[in-house]
């Protein structure tokens, strides 16, 4: 049982201000989805915590990526056509690019996580984008799960 002495204790990072951080902005389709994703760097790897509102499906289950593109622009086909593909430095198959998260689950329409990877450091990130799909990832279908179409995006700044 954990009894709070350990070094491991990355709560006590959340207290801090984020070194990075991604405002989330819907699609035209989506213009009530809103939120923030957070990235705190710890000796252990980075925490991303997010909380999002405004998900289309009340029990939904929504993909949850970082994409190499630097812009949350697009065209009429794609409204985030410039977030481009996952952020795959290492050029894995999905599920292990360095972009790839665990999915958001909607709960009345609100989704909260948090979670520590060691697939990037905030550094990395720093001007890529995340991205919300429309569909739960499949982890398995390549290059990018199955994961519908981009719904939310947010360009990840200091």
């Amino acid at each position: 049982m954990y009894n709070g002495n350990s070094n491991l204790d990355l709560t006590s990072l959340l207290r801090r201000q984020a070194q990075a951080q991604a405002d989330i902005v819907g699609n035209e389709s989506h213009p009530n989805l809103k939120g923030t994703v957070r990235f705190y760097q710890s000796q252990y790897g980075v925490i991303v915590v997010s909380s999002i509102a405004g998900l289309p499906s009340n029990d939904g289950i929504f993909a949850f990526h970082i994409h190499e593109g630097n812009s949350c622009t697009g065209n009429t086909s794609d409204p985030f056509a410039n977030a481009g593909t996952h952020y795959n430095p290492m050029l894995r198959p999905h599920p292990y690019h360095a972009g790839d998260m665990p999915p958001l689950f909607s709960s009345n329409g609100y989704a909260f996580s948090a979670f520590l990877t060691n697939r990037f450091t905030v550094n990395e990130i720093i001007g890529k984008t995340v991205i919300i799909h429309s569909s739960v990832d499949d982890f398995t279908t390549q290059p990018s799960g199955n994961s519908g179409t981009k719904i939310a995006c947010g360009v990840i700044i200091e």
